[in-house]
This record gives C-alpha cells, structure tokens and sequence, in this order.
C-alpha cells in the first residue's frame, strides 16, 4: 500500500519538474478523486492521501496601474490613433470608458453595460454588480465630462435602451475589443501586460485607500460582498497606510 512517503515524493518530483504550485494542489486532488473512487467500487481505502495536503498557493494581489500612468493611458486613449481607433469618435469613446473605469472602480462588464439612458452622467451613477447587487457610485467630473465629448461625437446611439459605448460597426462594444484597445495603449507607453482594464479599477481602490479612504467605504464602491476581498489591497501599499495611521490616529504620536 502507499504511504504518505510516496505521495510526498511523488508531489516533489512534480515539483522538481517545475509543476507550480496550483498545479500540485490540483494532481493531489485528482489523486484524492481516484482514491476515492477506488473505496467505492473496490473497498481500496487508503488514509494517507487523505490526510495529504497540498502547497500554499501563493496569494495573488491586485496588480494596479500607478497614479502616473492611468493618466498617461486616458490621455493616450484621447489622442493615439491606431489601426483599429481611426476616428475621433473612437478615440473619444476610449478615454470616456478609461476615464469611467478608473474615476468609479467600475468593472468592464459593468462599464459596458450602461445605457445610452444614462448620458449625461449625474454625480452618481446606479450600477448592477456581480449577484445582481446595485450599488450607487459617484462620477467623478473629468468622467463626466468625457463621457459628454464622446456622446457629442458619437454616429450612433439616441434610443434609452441603445448601449452606452458602441463599436465601430454601432453595436455593443465588447470587453474583448477593449482588452485589444487597452494592449495597444500599453505597449505604445511601454507599460507591462498588467496593465489591463481592470487594473484601472485596482488602482481606483488602491489609491483610494492611499489618500486616506475608509476600507468599508470602498468596499460599497467596489461592490465586493465580503471585506476580505477589499483588505486585499491594504498590502499592496502598506507603508501610504501607515502614514495615514500616524497621521490621523489621536494616540499614534
């Protein structure tokens, strides 16, 4: 019968192989699965593997885009013509949903669902979330006033239930083709692949909490259901927070 031995040495050789960690958690659980399987069908128990737990998988954290370049990516979405961005229009669209997603910690697919109903922008906008939950975030003015641009600009659009941000052929603009704008953008400001959409809605929370922002608070904002998904971005910045701390805190001095 196997040991506990064998399995671990198994799991290292994987490692050894170069197998990442995720990848050793799943071909022990695969292992559990079959063990499992091998009780059932032909009373083959084995309480090694049972008790057999895989590596920590190292926590991802929120990669956001510094201060410096959100800026430099919704002024290059405003003004860099490409292959795909040949009209003003376009371009104007771009920096309207750049703007949108860093100005509110919006998701992609929350930015792309607006309607044509909501323009002009107000102070608050009501976004439908992940779960269905509505959550009410304010728009910031330069988001307000690029949305505006665009809307001036756009050939299409003009029916409340019209999407917010079209594509060239005046349907709904996908996520995919503004993953493809945003890979354009970064690789003409030399910026790493982490700069995605999303990464607009990381540095949204980051610098947030930087300048002092209430972890609740952003939390409503992001619309995340629990805290812990929130706290993430507390590590990502550590040494902004605790200047905060001792500077706001009455017994920190």
């Amino acid at each position: 019968m196997l040991e506990a031995k064998d399995f671990r040495a198994f799991l290292a050789a994987r490692r050894n192989e170069g197998l990442a960690p995720p990848s050793i958690k799943l071909e022990l659980s695969a292992l559990k699965t079959f063990f499992s399987f091998l009780k059932k069908r032909a009373d083959a128990d084995n309480d090694a593997i049972a008790v057999m737990r895989g590596p920590k998988a190292k926590e991802r954290l929120p990669r956001p885009v510094t201060q410096k370049d959100a800026e430099a990516l919704m002024d290059a979405a405003a003004t860099l013509k490409t292959s795909t961005r040949k009209q003003s229009w376009e371009r104007a669209r771009d920096a309207a949903l750049m703007t949108l997603l860093y100005g509110a910690g919006l998701r992609i697919s929350e930015a792309l669902s607006l309607k044509w109903s909501e323009a002009p922008l107000g102070e608050t906008l009501r976004i439908k979330g992940k779960g269905a939950k509505t959550r009410i975030v304010p728009v910031v003015p330069a988001a307000r006033e690029s949305i505006s641009q665009y809307i001036e600009l756009c050939p299409y659009g003009g029916e409340a239930d019209d999407p917010l941000f079209f594509s060239t052929r005046g349907k709904v603009l996908s996520p995919r083709l503004a993953q493809r704008t945003m890979a354009q953008l970064r690789a003409a400001l030399g910026l790493p692949d982490s700069a995605t959409p999303h990464a607009m809605r990381h540095a949204f929370a980051t610098h947030l909490l930087s300048a002092g922002g209430d972890l609740r608070a952003i939390q409503e904002l992001l619309g995340h259901s629990s805290l812990a998904a929130t706290q993430r971005y507390t590590k990502i910045d550590s040494d902004s927070l605790l200047r905060v701390f001792d500077k706001a805190h009455p017994r920190a001095s």
